[in-house]
């Protein structure tokens, strides 16, 4: 699918009043209006990308004020050498047209500053001949739900037609903004926005796994067994916690939970056992049906004696 971009990441923006405003918010000794170089960049946009994502507006709206103060580099590379640039504002705009998903179009612009000097003036110069213009984010979402069914977590793939509906997922709720950087190809194209998950770790890989159908079979295989995996963690957790608040009344379960949280399985599976065994000592198990001393001949047949 060819998504549509703005042609270029980067346009030159003519520093005001306003802008110093804001830049002397960053710097740590005011700067003059001679000192600095701005300009405006396409950070990214609410249309479906070439990982089968995409950002709504309400996430772009949060990633506004994430981005503030956030430093711009080179492919990514988070080195304080590569630092280039700072965005010192950053606002949602609309621009006409209709997403794939059918939400208006929208796109987070960012404006830029960094210092006129020898070591940028190159840059500068090639950001003005337009030889430096893409550019691609760093972030992190919590949220990422698929178009077909809804859920956060599923089987369905990116890319593909359900019953003629296109899959596709819906980042939402950012937590962080990273960096934002100059790159080799256009954002939220081929290489892509570059994104970081709370859930759902796994989304890098199906983008290099696909129209591979062995590794995508493999990776579901997978995500399966890990699945399983945080399952049985839990429960483990769950009953070390249940043991522990039968058998220590004085124990902070809140306090437990959290460190129980930190434990790996081995850890979990030796203090359930310690735990259970004070259980077992605290409350001895009683049978329901428990065989009863013999009595003798004389006592039994008492009942029947006149």
């Amino acid at each position: 699918m060819d998504v549509r971009k703005e042609l270029g990441g980067v346009a030159r923006h003519r520093v005001d009043r306003e802008d110093m405003i804001l830049i002397n918010r960053l710097a740590k000794s005011e700067l003059t209006p001679e000192q600095v170089y701005t300009f405006s960049i396409r950070l990214c946009d609410n249309e479906i990308d070439r990982d089968w994502e995409r950002f709504d507006e309400d996430a772009l709206r949060s990633l506004s004020g994430l981005f503030v103060g956030k430093s711009g580099i080179f492919d990514h590379n988070w080195s304080a050498e590569g630092q280039t640039a700072r965005l010192y504002r950053a606002e949602v705009c609309r621009e006409d047209g209709t997403t794939a998903a059918g939400d208006g179009c929208r796109y987070l612009k960012g404006y830029a500053y960094m210092l006129r000097s020898e070591k940028n003036n190159g840059l500068i110069e090639e950001i003005e001949a337009g030889i430096k213009k893409e550019v691609s984010v760093g972030c992190s979402v919590t949220g990422r739900v698929c178009s077909i069914c809804g859920a956060e977590h599923c089987s369905h793939q990116g890319g593909r037609l359900y019953d003629g509906k296109l899959c596709y997922f819906t980042l939402q709720e950012p937590t962080d903004a990273y960096e934002w950087s100059f790159v080799a190809v256009p954002a939220q194209r081929k290489a892509g926005v570059l994104k970081a998950f709370a859930p759902g770790a796994g989304t890098e890989l199906k983008r290099l796994a696909a129209g591979r159908p062995s590794c995508l079979r493999e990776l579901e295989q997978l995500e399966q067994e890990a699945a399983l995996g945080r399952s049985y963690i839990g429960s483990l957790r769950r009953e070390l916690v249940r043991l522990a608040g039968l058998t220590d009344e004085s124990l902070d379960l809140k306090i437990f939970s959290k460190a129980a949280d930190r434990m790996e399985e081995d850890e979990l599976l030796e203090l359930t056992r310690i735990y259970q065994r004070r259980m077992d000592e605290k409350y001895p198990p009683v049978p329901q049906l428990r065989p009863r001393a013999r009595a003798a001949c004389a006592s039994e047949d008492g009942a029947f004696l006149i």
